[in-house]
């Protein structure tokens, strides 16, 4: 498999930069088998069946895009000049992994300050990025962050606008829980307390699962041969009561649909062949066609990046042909893409 084989034109008008209002109105792509229709996410009560489990991803986004100014001691006195981090997943020893830009200008020992309460030292300077100790842990590093930081909108939402107040609820789900993520699981900023209350009431089931979605999500495939990339890790967990709530789900017949790549990802790396095993820990499952599912029995899921790694995940669960037709149907009918775009519900034979 080569990766031009997953290329498809994207006109840069459907990229969507706000999300639809409410969040239950954007549309809704319903593949199943090979019938594709138009409907909308208000009306997913209608589309599952009652006995069916949706597997939400209750992980939530730090607001992990600083900007602020680098101090070094020279031989003209103390000079500063701005610098963009973006944090990408903490260390062991309390120090942070990040982005960096310009990269090449930091170097070991200086402070990069963010606010008066705010700042960090860089410990180390690596090819791709760096790692930072903050001056505050615990919940004061949560607060002071909260005030100095921004929501890490992906590039291609960045790269046309600025994040504002507004992306700090539109880019969090409403069961956010657990803090970590860098980037959103964007399938479920979907649902919204009506949408939730409705799917009850239809017989739908709910499991929550963790995985903090990291920066390298962003970062494109650069082999030719896809087979020989390799993913970047992501902290993920399944609980006991979430891996015996999805196989009682199997055991009675009921779906298991996971709401977006990240959930699926993590519902895969915890499978064994009599099921799901409470599971925690780093996964970099790479998931491509030829993979067997062995628990999901559906997904769904957001409109992907030409040559992205989820494209190749969405082709994996519906075929490569089938997911050809689904994105030539979604760009005919000029669904909007990525992150704050429309959704589809893929349920494959």
């Amino acid at each position: 498999m080569k990766l031009d084989d997953f290329d498809f034109h994207l006109p840069e008008d459907l990229i969507a930069t706000r999300p639809a209002r409410p969040r239950s109105s954007a549309r809704l792509l319903l593949a199943e088998a090979d019938r594709i229709d138009d409907r909308h996410v208000f009306d997913l009560p209608g589309i599952l069946r009652a006995g069916d489990r949706l597997v939400l991803n209750n992980t939530r986004v730090i607001p992990a895009r600083l900007t602020g100014q680098r101090r070094r001691d020279s031989a003209q006195g103390s000079v500063s000049a701005r610098v963009e981090i973006t944090l990408m997943e903490p260390q062991p020893a309390g120090t942070w992994r990040a982005m960096a830009k310009p990269l090449r200008k930091l170097a070991a020992g200086e402070t990069v300050v963010f606010s008066p309460d705010l700042s960090a030292k860089v410990v180390e300077r690596g090819a791709e990025d760096v790692v930072l100790a903050f001056n505050l842990t615990g919940d004061d590093f949560d607060a002071a962050l909260a005030q100095a930081g921004a929501m890490p909108l992906p590039p291609y939402i960045a790269a046309r606008r600025a994040p504002d107040a507004q992306d700090m609820d539109d880019y969090q789900t409403v069961f956010a829980r657990h803090a970590g993520a860098v980037a959103a699981p964007t399938a479920s900023l979907h649902f919204d307390e009506a949408l939730l209350q409705a799917l009850r009431a239809a017989g739908i089931q709910f499991t929550e699962v963790t995985l903090h979605v990291g920066a390298g999500t962003f970062l494109p495939v650069k082999v030719e041969d896809v087979t020989t990339h390799r993913m970047h890790a992501e902290w993920g967990e399944v609980t006991p009561e979430a891996a015996a709530q999805i196989n009682a789900t199997r055991a009675a017949g009921g779906r298991v649909i996971a709401v977006g790549t990240t959930a699926l990802r993590l519902l895969e790396s915890a499978a064994t062949d009599a099921g799901v095993a409470p599971w925690v820990g780093e996964t970099d499952i790479f998931i491509y066609p030829g993979f067997r599912f062995r628990v999901v029995d559906g997904l769904m899921t957001n409109f992907h990046l030409p040559k992205s790694t989820l494209l190749m995940l969405v082709s994996a669960l519906m075929g490569k042909d089938r997911i050809d037709r689904i994105y030539a149907h979604a760009v005919g009918n000029r669904y909007r893409f990525f992150s704050y775009g429309d959704a589809s519900l893929l349920l494959p034979d």
